[in-house]
């Protein structure tokens, strides 16, 4: 089965988790839970409690807005699809921050994700595409 939703907005990679002082006690930066917690709202609104088991394949493109500076010369290479977003997140970071927030609700665990594959693209649009091939968990 192949379940595909999208997720609006820039994207953005999971953060490394971070300490208090005089805490030993790690915990996941703001921006990283919120934008997880974005993926997950996204997934329930587009494939509702939809999940997969068994060996699971994601596929998953991240749109990067278009710097308001960029030439024409530029732009129309990115249209192109000539140049792609060499800026942060790394494309990793992304993966991680998608995979970890459909934990529990699109699959049993993200250890079930044998194959990933992943680009990062410019659009006018910024978002992410995230596409799961599996077998239906009954």
């Amino acid at each position: 089965m192949e379940i595909s939703f999208t997720v609006l907005g820039k994207p953005q990679g999971k953060a490394r988790p971070r300490f208090r002082k005089n805490c030993k006690k790690p915990y996941t930066p703001k921006a990283t839970s919120d934008y997880e917690e974005h993926v997950r709202l996204s997934y329930i609104q587009s494939c509702g409690n939809v999940r997969l088991s068994g060996e699971i394949e994601a596929h998953i493109i991240a749109f990067f807005p278009i710097p308001k500076s960029t030439s024409k010369s530029k732009l129309a290479a990115i249209n192109e699809g000539k140049i792609s977003p060499t800026v942060k997140p790394d494309v990793d970071n992304i993966i991680k921050s998608v995979l970890d927030a459909l934990n529990g609700l699109a699959y049993k665990d993200d250890s079930a994700v044998v194959r990933v594959s992943a680009w990062k693209k410019y659009s006018e649009s910024p978002r992410v595409i995230v596409r799961l091939i599996g077998d239906l968990d009954n």
